[in-house]
């Protein structure tokens, strides 16, 4: 019987033909590539892809998106697999160094995980890899001169933008909504946080799913956008007191914390769409006072009672919604086929030199970004 980890790899069209062309190049022959990125189909068939190119992987997951299904492929594929899902960061911790132990020559990381443990754990061998996350690049920017290796940013793209994060991660929001509450959109109230590229999408899918969105976004500029776009851009606390859905898309810490107990309307629902787990405040939320009971109903509900008798609904204990909830699938295959197809380019880049020292945490090369679009206009005809 097809897996869906055969269905999604069948169906990466870009992918199985970079996988192709490895073969027969080699760019990675007598090198370890460590990850530290969510294990789920697609990344599935990009870690394929790379050991296609001969590396050796090292792999980890991120917090709470494991797929127990995609470990078992990987292992059963030659693929050293660290750990499996967790939610405790401290064993998450112990599964990045264990990666970081290997000494790999190229890291593929997820949220500047791999990197900012890197240095605690020098060697000379590292040549450098790919940060997947605009959360990422931030963490590490402070770090550019320590890190002195080419760093190369896929969410820095321009097609990783519009295509993953303003049209599939909008999508795959609003469907991992949809499946996991069974709820309906229609003439809700929705707020979200974060006017990027994530948060134009989720915003623009909840429209187009008949819901009215507002925006809440601190750089004026954005915010301007967003009104420009047709988005309410109401003021924090009265977006907040207005909202049936509350969606947070910053990469930020602590949008949603215990200090808006008192105007979170009833039977809220809390999402967040940003890579780490601490855009709500969940911990605190659940500790503080005024929260008298928890109930942890259907899988991926966590139903919070006030003293005063509201409820707020909590979706994936605050987890990335579209990889943490039941049935996680994340974003559109096409979409992370496009994806992976630049993680596979830029570690081919950065593994046959063809980057600078001085390219730390830089965007996607403009050749590679034209190199693949021109391949999916090619290999997905319209």
């Amino acid at each position: 019987m097809t897996s869906r980890i055969d269905w999604v790899r069948a169906n990466c069209r870009l992918l199985l033909a970079i996988a192709e062309e490895f073969a027969a190049t080699q760019p990675f022959h007598g090198l370890t590539i460590g990850t530290g990125i969510h294990l789920e189909p697609k990344t599935v068939a990009l870690l394929l892809t790379l050991k296609t190119g001969g590396a050796r992987l090292v792999c980890t997951g991120n917090l709470n998106s494991t797929q127990p299904e995609a470990v078992e492929y990987l292992r059963a594929n030659g693929v050293d697999v660290i750990g499996d899902r967790t939610t405790d960061e401290r064993e998450h911790d112990r599964y990045l160094r264990q990666v970081l132990a290997a000494e790999p020559h190229l890291l593929l990381d997820n949220g500047g995980d791999l990197f900012a443990r890197y240095l605690d754990h020098r060697y000379g061998q590292l040549l450098g890899g790919t940060e997947e996350t605009t959360s990422g690049r931030m963490r590490l920017a402070r770090l550019r001169s320590q890190l002195a290796r080419p760093i190369l940013v896929i969410n820095d793209s321009p097609i990783k933008q519009f295509a993953e994060n303003r049209h599939a991660v909008g999508q795959s929001v609003l469907e991992s909504f949809l499946r996991i509450t069974n709820r309906a959109t229609n003439g809700r109230n929705v707020l979200v946080f974060g006017y990027g590229s994530v948060g134009r999408g989720i915003a623009a899918s909840f429209r187009n799913a008949y819901a009215s969105v507002a925006v809440v976004e601190p750089d004026p500029v954005l915010r301007l956008e967003a009104s420009f776009d047709g988005f309410a851009v109401p003021e924090r606390t009265t977006g907040l007191r207005q909202a049936d859905i509350v969606i947070t898309a910053t990469g930020a810490q602590d949008v949603i914390t215990e200090a808006d107990l008192d105007v979170l309307r009833h039977r809220v629902v809390l999402i967040n769409a940003g890579h780490f787990p601490a855009e709500i405040a969940v911990d605190r939320i659940v500790a503080d006072a005024r929260v008298t009971g928890r109930r942890d109903g259907p899988e991926g509900i966590t139903t919070l009672e006030l003293t005063n008798g509201r409820e707020i609904h909590v979706l994936t204990g605050g987890h990335m919604v579209n990889l943490g909830g039941p049935r996680p699938l994340g974003n559109s295959i096409e979409s992370m086929d496009l994806g992976f197809a630049l993680q596979a380019r830029c570690l081919e880049a950065v593994a046959c030199g063809r980057t600078s020292p001085d390219d730390v945490l830089v965007p996607v090369p403009s050749w590679i970004n034209a190199l693949v679009a021109e391949a999916f206009l090619q290999l997905y005809p319209g």
